[in-house]
């Protein structure tokens, strides 16, 4: 089984110090951890969430002992519930992958098909029911508060599905298209592949329109996209060293570094603010903040580490709140996950 960490398509009370790039201390913010029951406690095993909705509730998938994967939604009082697509795998790596989470509590997510050998798409909606679509290689990313659900679909082509099922593809290049996230008013980002096999980011608007862009030169990355159209990623450079960007509605594009070495953008929030992860001098992944001003804050998980390189902490999503879902390795490598909880005044600033 690979073992979760960086990807191209690829998360008990404690307090957690925070601060600026230039070492001045932030006060003390509010991390809680936790683990999904039936979750695995050896290397590459454990609790990896995706996805968190204003509610504060989460999404994400855990490995078991086995290494099977199963997804699971966690509520705002911590409750965790166990997602299963009837039908889904349990070999070594395979299983339920619970990936988006939308305001109202739809799920969105890929299973491995047992019967067909297949990955397919499912939703499940607020009341645990399940529906599965697509055909072979259908894999689910993202889903809005509308029901409308994005991905890369059979072929390689990106998709679009209505919440009454009807399915719309797309491509926004020559070769693969991978659409990462859909804003509440149905805009899309992600990458494609050229004839070159170089990658790149596109928009897809709600009309249809696909606008194509770059961040770098050596591949672009878009990972999520927020109401405003604003939208945040990460992008390799002519050493190919990785750094994190945001665009503008107006297609403006600003990069940035939140530490010393690649820096990988996953998750932008309503009014701006983006979080993801880079890595120390000594190649320890560390979570960031980015505000929308500019200023990043570093956010470090007490006992992270782990003994190959991507360890450490993995922020994936953040809300409307600030607030921060993602994973964290022990010292043996095994996954737990985290919420990071900000100081109440920056909560108050989205109200």
């Amino acid at each position: 089984m690979k073992r979760f960490g960086i990807s191209l398509l690829v998360l008990f009370a404690a307090v957690v110090s925070t601060k600026l790039p230039s070492a001045h201390a932030q006060t003390q913010a509010q991390i809680i951890t936790f683990d999904a029951p039936g979750a695995g406690t050896s290397e590459g095993q454990g609790t990896v969430p995706r996805c968190i909705n204003p509610m504060g509730e989460i999404t994400g998938e855990y490995y078991d002992a086995s290494v099977a994967v199963h997804g699971f939604v966690r509520t705002a009082d911590g409750t965790i519930t166990t997602i299963d697509v009837p039908g889904a795998s349990t070999a070594d790596g395979q299983g339920t992958y619970a990936r988006s989470i939308s305001p109202s509590g739809e799920i969105a997510g890929f299973y491995n098909d047992a019967s067909h050998l297949v990955v397919r798409g499912f939703v499940r909606g607020i009341d645990g029911t399940i529906t599965t679509f697509g055909g072979a290689g259908t894999v689910a990313l993202s889903i809005n508060s509308r029901g409308q659900v994005t991905g890369s679909g059979s072929g390689g082509h990106g998709f679009l599905r209505e919440r009454n099922g009807d399915i719309i593809t797309f491509d926004a290049g020559a070769r693969v298209t991978v659409p990462m996230s859909i804003s509440e008013n149905g805009k899309i980002t992600g990458f494609y592949e050229d004839l070159k096999f170089m990658i790149h980011g596109f928009l897809r608007n709600g009309d249809g329109e696909i606008i194509t862009f770059d961040a770098g030169p050596n591949g672009t990355m878009p990972q999520s996209i927020n109401p405003k159209g604003v939208i945040a990623g990460s992008y390799a450079d002519s050493n190919f060293m990785i750094h994190g960007f945001v665009r503008d509605k107006d297609g403006s594009i600003t990069s940035f570094d939140a530490g010393p070495a690649d820096t990988t953008a996953t998750s932008i929030n309503p009014r701006g603010e983006v979080t993801g992860h880079y890595f120390d001098l000594k190649n320890l992944a560390q979570g960031f903040v980015r505000r929308a001003d500019g200023n990043i804050f570093t956010i470090e998980i007490p006992g992270a580490g782990g003994p190959v390189f991507g360890d450490g902490t993995l922020p994936q999503s953040i809300n409307p709140g600030g607030v921060v879902t993602g994973s964290y390795t022990d010292a043996i490598g095994t996954f737990h996950g985290f919420l990071f909880i900000p100081r109440r005044d920056e909560q108050s600033k989205a109200e």
